[in-house]
């Protein structure tokens, strides 16, 4: 809904509160028409019912107020006197209507004095715990929120395994859209894996999407700068799946969609260009800050067999073994025709990189049994490995490396951004995601030519995420049925990359991400799990605990600090109660 809409839907639910509650409000000793004035009626509701003002801020915040509103309901029965359980289940599961029905045929007396302890130990842990839940909410949606690192995108800047804590307000945090919701969860309720919000995902126009609170942020502190690690929902959600192309439009709410974090390499109004895998701002190399591991893809080949000792001393991830096949092997006929019914089957994927001229290379998912049909030497092959540039320089000089270079894709690549028609990816440029640009990065405000040879550039951001219908007809362009050469941006939008350059999905392929899409910034790192580690104690990862994300230098742990603080906590805590048991006697 708008927020005309919202306004609208706002005072309708003024209008039932007043009434269904004016006669209690006047059995409590206020006016009738206090039950009616928007905000005004909770404030005093609160009053009537012995709780403290400040609630009245917890019934405006949504999700927040999905949880208060049932408490509302049973404290207005408590206190005038409807305290069975009976009582208590009816407000509840007729969402407060019954409430209309004690107002309007019920002789009721108003308690102003009623004890508000829980009446058992039961209720008293559940009131602790359902509070206890309303605040974690409110953390949880406007200042910090956990997160944990599922991909290697970032690598080795952030690992897989990494848990954070991202900060909404740094950049301002946005207030849920999604107005019924569950607490604490993203789109998936835990166990059950069910949808953990009232969205329809196949129906735009219902009326459950209807219920979408317009976009909102408080004002920041800060701006998102190039090189800041950002927090966002991922655009493609609402698209088309990058692997799998389907007709079929998938909806989900903006603060539903996948949570990603990627690089922000370019900012509103930035012009981007990738050369051979280096960003580009402005015409202007970007230089990444010390604690960033930008890693690449390198093809190796090796004067030995190599073992696994190779891969631990460069702290290799992520490689793909390459074995030769002599070229009058590959030529036979035989052997290719093999190959592609070993591809067909999935067995194995191969690529011709040619190198010199008594050899191609076979790539990628190969058994040691496929290998074995095809009669090649298991013990002798090289590498295509993600490395850093640090890590790739001091390979140079191993005496098992006889050959190590980085792999640059050239166009085209297949379904490089903007080669999308319809849902299918094309090749419509030259460009690869090593070799890019340049494009200019959307800036509020701010008016671009369009005409059919920007238009893919912008086709999602006029229809999709500021909400135009959009037209093509021969070389016309319509937009809001109207003729246009021009588009002018109602938000900013960002370019977002991972730093593990060959294997992240990235702006690269889905473009641009919108303002109101980005969730926070990852300020805090407090665990770190590595699940390939031998026991627990090689698990954790203990130098990037309590690390900051971000800042100058290489990252330092504070863990000793927090076990210090933890230690004089425990001892305080100690001689504290030590004295009191004492002061008793």
């Amino acid at each position: 809904m708008s927020t005309y809409q919202w306004f609208v839907f706002f005072l309708i639910v003024q209008l039932i509160h007043g009434l269904g509650t004016w006669k209690l409000y006047e059995k409590a000793g206020r006016k009738s028409w206090e039950a009616f004035i928007p905000v005004y009626n909770s404030i005093i509701l609160m009053k009537i019912i012995n709780r403290p003002t400040w609630w009245t801020f917890l019934l405006f915040i949504p999700v927040i107020n999905l949880m208060m509103f049932p408490i509302v309901w049973v404290e207005t029965l408590r206190s005038f006197g409807r305290r069975s359980t009976l009582d208590t289940i009816l407000g509840v599961v007729t969402f407060g209507f019954y409430i209309y029905y004690i107002n309007y045929t019920q002789y009721v007396q108003y308690i102003s004095e009623r004890n508000l302890k829980p009446a058992s130990t039961a209720a008293d842990t559940l009131s602790s715990l359902l509070f206890a839940i309303i605040v974690a909410t409110f953390v949880h949606t406007y200042f910090i929120q956990p997160f944990v690192i599922p991909t290697s995108s970032l690598e080795k800047s952030l690992l897989v395994g990494d848990f954070l804590f991202v900060s909404k307000y740094n950049y301002g945090a946005r207030t849920p859209m999604t107005a019924v919701a569950a607490p604490m969860v993203h789109d998936t309720l835990p166990l059950i894996k069910v949808k953990s919000y009232l969205f329809d995902d196949n129906n735009p126009t219902s009326w459950k999407n209807k219920l979408q609170l317009p976009y909102f942020r408080f004002p920041g502190y800060e701006k998102i700068k190039n090189n800041d690690i950002v927090v966002f929902n991922w655009p493609q959600d609402t698209l088309f799946h990058m692997y799998k192309p389907s007709d079929r439009r998938y909806s989900k709410p903006i603060d539903k969609k996948t949570n990603y974090v990627k690089r922000c390499v370019g900012i509103p109004g930035d012009s981007l260009q990738i050369k051979d895998g280096i960003v580009f701002i402005n015409g202007k190399e970007l230089i990444l800050p010390e604690r960033a591991k930008p890693q690449f893809n390198y093809l190796i080949e090796n004067k030995t067999p190599i073992d696994s000792t190779f891969l631990v001393d460069y702290e290799i991830t992520e490689y793909s073994r390459i074995f030769k096949i002599k070229k009058d092997i590959w030529d036979n006929n035989v052997v290719r025709t093999h190959l592609d019914r070993l591809s067909k089957e999935n067995k194995v994927a191969f690529s011709e990189i040619a190198r010199d001229s008594t050899a191609v290379l076979l790539t990628g998912g190969a058994t040691d049994d496929v290998l074995n049909e095809l009669n090649i030497d298991l013990s002798m092959y090289d590498l295509s490995v993600t490395l850093t540039f640090e890590k790739a320089e001091k390979m140079k000089s191993d005496s098992r490396v006889k050959v190590i270079k980085r792999f640059i894709k050239n166009g085209p690549e297949d379904g490089i951004f903007p080669d999308h028609k319809d849902g299918k990816p094309s090749v419509t440029n030259n460009w690869s995601c090593d070799n890019f640009g340049p494009i200019y990065i959307p800036q509020q405000g701010k008016t671009v030519a369009i005409n059919r040879q920007s238009l893919p550039f912008y086709k999602n951001i006029i229809s999709e995420f500021e909400g135009n219908t959009l037209k093509v007809v021969g070389n016309d362009i319509y937009i809001n049925d109207k003729k246009a050469t021009t588009y002018t941006f109602k938000q900013n939008y960002y370019w977002m990359m991972g730093d593990n350059r060959h294997n992240s999905l990235d702006a690269r392929y889905y473009g641009y991400t919108p303002e109101d899409h980005i969730v926070g910034k990852p300020v805090f790192l407090w665990m770190s799990w590595d699940s390939n580690g031998k026991g627990i104690m090689n698990k954790i990862r203990w130098e990037r605990l309590f690390t900051t994300v971000s800042g100058e230098g290489q990252p330092q742990s504070y863990f000793k600090y927090f076990l210090g603080i933890l230690a004089l906590y425990f001892v305080g805590e100690y001689f504290w109660k030590k004295r009191k048991k004492a002061s008793n006697v």
